[in-house]
């Protein structure tokens, strides 16, 4: 178990609408058994939100009410988070941030076709660009947990199913790899490269 008691990891997929986060999210779900959390329905199901946002055209989801109702979910961990956001969760909820990035082109291709338009199509565009929610999972969590994955084509995402089903099969609880490396484990691995 790791140190808050989970054996199995909790997974973040974040990135700018349209990069496959709930495609990645539904085929690593469908490889591992893991629970797929898509907060924007879920936001909608249960109403943890404040109200509509009509020049972006989407709720103003309430971050309190969606943390109370992932709590307990996240800490039996074997959850997979799919959010555009990822600035508002607890740090402890996450074993890997995942920040899915798509070049601006197809982006732009992907989100015309969803219907994005003016104000809500130029803001997505540029936190792309700007590279807004790598920056964003780099304030937030800590670097050794955070990756980000290229998300163009058929090919980028089955490469990225793969690579975190991967990457699950071999983790292991934080609690669990301190104490089987020890301090003695650590003098051993720094000698042997001496």
């Amino acid at each position: 178990m790791s140190e808050n008691g989970r054996k199995r990891p909790n997974v973040l997929v974040t990135g700018t609408p349209g990069t496959g986060k709930t495609t990645t999210c539904s085929l690593l779900c469908d490889a591992t058994g893991f629970r797929h959390i898509n907060v924007g329905e879920l936001v909608k199901q249960k109403n943890l939100h404040d109200g509509w946002d009509a020049e972006f055209e989407c709720h103003i989801i309430n971050e309190d009410l969606v943390c109370d109702e992932l709590e307990d979910m996240m800490e039996e961990g074997g959850n997979v988070v799919d959010h555009h956001g990822c600035d508002f969760f607890p740090e402890r909820w996450f074993d890997r941030v995942v920040v899915l990035q798509t070049d601006n082109s197809i982006l732009y291709d992907r989100l015309t076709s969803r219907g994005y338009m003016d104000q809500k199509l130029k803001n997505n565009i540029e936190c792309e660009i700007f590279q807004t929610l790598l920056e964003e999972a780099h304030e937030s969590y800590a670097e050794d947990i955070i990756v980000a994955l290229k998300s163009d084509s058929v090919e980028d995402l089955s490469r990225n199913v793969s690579t975190l089903d991967e990457w699950i099969k071999n983790w292991v609880p934080r609690s669990r790899a301190r104490s089987s490396i020890g301090l003695g484990g650590i003098f051993q691995f720094a000698f042997k490269f001496y």
